[in-house]
């Protein structure tokens, strides 16, 4: 027995020292190759990488720098815009203005003044204002006003309004007037002092107006279509004032009160006024709704708002985007109840941003044949 065991331990020792070498051998060559596969998934990745198409790794690097808020503010509008002019187009600027600074990289601060249309024509022509809100279309001495300055002006139709004839809540005798009994109201010659002065059956009660400025456009456009002549109006026992809202107070506040401004500013106020219906040319008394307004049976007191832009301040990239968003994204803010007016026809709006992109200057309703509907100044075919 001794004898085998010392051959199986004279033979099988060197055997099992060969086979540890051996599995030695092999798990060093394993540790060899792995960093070497490693390495070749990297060089193939980064192969990978560089072969991406030229525009795939653009749209990444534009996509880090949107992610980059240095990169928006580069991007962003900046600026300062000032408006100036009608109390009655103001809720409409000052909206759009609202709006337009909500945008994305928009800061661009838009200022909007209330000193009237004639106010805000006499800043524009001066060059203190980029655009002038007007409840009218500029007269001709406005724009040798502007032509002696060196003022080139884009004239722009923005909305429909109806001029409104408001009384006081408590007024129960009135339940439409014509436009001579208007006329008798407010005109300087043989006005009307008590209500019963206007017709029959109304009480003697003392008539008190509440009328915009002589700067207002509104002004203007009532006395042309209810006295015969553009500023001829009654100023006895008659509170004037630019700031449309002081007319609504006084109103509200007067039994006997009676006065007129934009459409916007009765809808905001209908709780402490009352509409009067109007008879107008088809002897039908029609009283200013959106729908009578834009079909012009609210008559004679329907009338087109407008912006005027100055081509200088066009050039400025803020006036151009806030003009540009006025006459498109924007116009569906000009009939909200928060404002109170009503769109104009989309061709007519396309017609309007056709003359703006164009830099069609003047004004196109000082040349107007009578009658002509607004389409058709504009060219945007027939109305």
């Amino acid at each position: 027995m001794k004898f085998l065991y010392d051959r199986v331990s004279a033979w099988g020792l060197p055997l099992v020292i060969a086979f540890l070498l051996a599995v030695a051998v092999w798990v060093s060559l394993r540790a060899d190759e792995q960093p070497a596969v490693d390495q070749q998934q990297s060089v193939t990745q980064a192969d990978q990488q560089a072969g991406q198409p030229a525009d795939q790794q653009a749209g990444e690097s534009r996509q880090a720098e949107q992610a980059s808020p240095a990169s928006q503010q580069r991007n962003a509008l900046t600026g300062e815009i000032q408006v100036d002019g009608s109390s009655t187009v103001f809720p409409i600027t000052e909206a759009m203005a609202e709006e337009f600074g909500n945008l994305p990289d928009r800061n661009v601060r838009v200022t909007v003044g209330v000193s009237g249309t004639g106010g805000g024509f006499k800043r524009f022509c001066a060059g203190e204002t980029d655009i002038s809100n007007a409840s009218r279309p500029i007269k001709d001495s406005e724009v040798e006003l502007c032509s002696a300055a060196g003022i080139e002006f884009i004239e722009v139709p923005v909305a429909f309004d109806g001029l409104t004839v408001v009384i006081n809540p408590d007024n129960d005798w009135v339940d439409f007037l014509t436009v001579e009994e208007i006329n008798h109201i407010f005109h300087p010659d043989d006005f009307a002092i008590s209500w019963a002065h206007v017709r029959d059956g109304f009480p003697d009660i003392e008539i008190a107006l509440y009328a915009p400025g002589a700067d207002s456009g509104t002004f203007d456009y009532f006395t042309e279509a209810i006295n015969g002549d553009s500023g001829v109006h009654r100023s006895d026992n008659t509170t004037f004032s630019e700031d449309d809202n002081v007319l609504v107070q006084g109103v509200s506040s007067d039994r006997g009160g009676i006065g007129y401004f934009g459409f916007s500013y009765y809808t905001n106020n209908a709780d402490a006024l009352k509409a009067v219906p109007v008879v107008n040319d088809a002897g039908e008394a029609v009283i200013p709704s959106n729908g009578t307004i834009n079909d012009g049976t609210y008559n004679p007191l329907s009338r087109p708002l407008f912006v005027y832009v100055a081509v200088a301040s066009l050039q400025r990239e803020e006036v151009a985007a806030f003009v540009e968003y006025y006459l498109s994204d924007g116009v569906w803010l000009v009939d909200t109840p928060e404002v109170g007016y009503v769109q104009l026809p989309e061709e007519i709006y396309a017609a309007i941003r056709s003359r703006v992109h164009n830099v069609v200057t003047g004004s196109a309703m000082a040349t107007a044949a009578e009658g002509a509907t607004l389409a058709e100044i504009y060219g945007a075919g027939p109305g």
